[in-house]
């Protein structure tokens, strides 16, 4: 299978692969802390009780909303960063990038981790990332009295007074979740910029990809090799018989009392070559054969 010339154009060579690899070592650092801190959050583990607190300092709507709304059979609508879909779309997000992480790791080992496939994958990371940033962040205005236009009040405030001091450290977890968060983003985008500046050709690959090039002209009186006629093998009188050696002609003198056979004259079908000199024997006779024991002509 012929690849097209313009894959060739695209370089496949980073240019500098120890960022890269830096690169690589901090994003272990991060994701498996995303995983840690996602994992820990899981399912419920503070999302209600930082809720309620803000409820109580009056900076966003009351869980109690949604109990309210059951009971009197309307439609229930949990307020973004309240929501159960960023708590397990979180969790989701992390496991699939350390998956994605050992992916690179043996595509860099195995050096098939070429830039265009980075940009890619690592565009894809960033717009996953950022549909949860958006909703770690995302604003509260469920309750026309208290609304929230802005990020959770975890995120803009202090985990100090007047919050409550049990509440502290879910507080501080939730600020580690969404810087995290951040990071990852910042990391994907470094990757995603790296990736196209590696993709930019320089003068050595454009030199080399122009040489690589071949000349339309000639391609165009040549003809492709699978439409070419086999050439016929030396010897041979139209590639079908068997070619004529020393050995064959040798043998061919001797079965013609030492005269060499007529050009383009084939013998008799149905007889084999005789030696007039010695019996009349076939010549397949004086070879040796084993213990076979000749008869006579009769009684071959």
């Amino acid at each position: 299978m012929k690849i097209p010339s313009f894959f060739h154009a695209i370089p496949r060579h980073w240019r500098t692969r120890k960022v890269l690899i830096g690169l690589f070592v901090l994003e272990l650092c991060v994701t498996v802390a995303a995983l840690a801190l996602y994992g820990i959050a899981s399912p419920d583990l503070y999302r209600t009780k930082l809720w309620q607190e803000g409820s109580d300092h009056g900076w966003n709507s009351n869980p109690n909303q949604i109990l309210y709304a059951y009971a009197n059979y309307r439609p229930v609508h949990y307020p973004l960063p309240w929501s159960k879909f960023v708590t397990y779309y979180n969790v989701i997000i992390a496991v699939l990038s350390v998956f994605l992480l050992l992916i690179k790791g043996i595509m860099f080992i195995t050096h098939v981790f070429d830039p265009i496939v980075s940009a890619i994958l690592h565009a894809a990371l960033i717009a996953i990332y950022a549909v949860s940033l958006h909703a770690q962040a995302g604003s509260d205005m469920s309750d026309p009295k208290h609304p929230q236009p802005g990020a959770p009040w975890y995120i803009t405030k202090s985990c100090g007074a007047p919050v409550d001091p049990k509440l502290k450290g879910y507080c501080q977890q939730a600020k580690g979740a969404f810087a995290v968060t951040v990071l990852l983003i910042t990391l994907f985008l470094s990757y995603f910029i790296l990736s196209l500046i590696s993709l930019y050709p320089t003068a050595e690959h454009r030199a080399s990809h122009s040489s690589r090039i071949p000349d339309t002209e000639s391609l165009s009186n040549s003809r492709p090799w699978e439409m070419t006629e086999t050439p016929h093998t030396p010897g041979t009188a139209g590639g079908l018989k068997s070619p004529t050696t020393p050995r064959t002609t040798a043998f061919n003198i001797l079965s013609k009392n030492g005269k060499a056979p007529k050009k383009g004259k084939a013998p008799e079908s149905g007889k084999e070559p005789m030696r007039n000199g010695n019996g009349q024997l076939p010549l397949r006779h004086h070879i040796s054969m084993g213990e076979e024991v000749y008869s006579g002509p009769n009684g071959r």
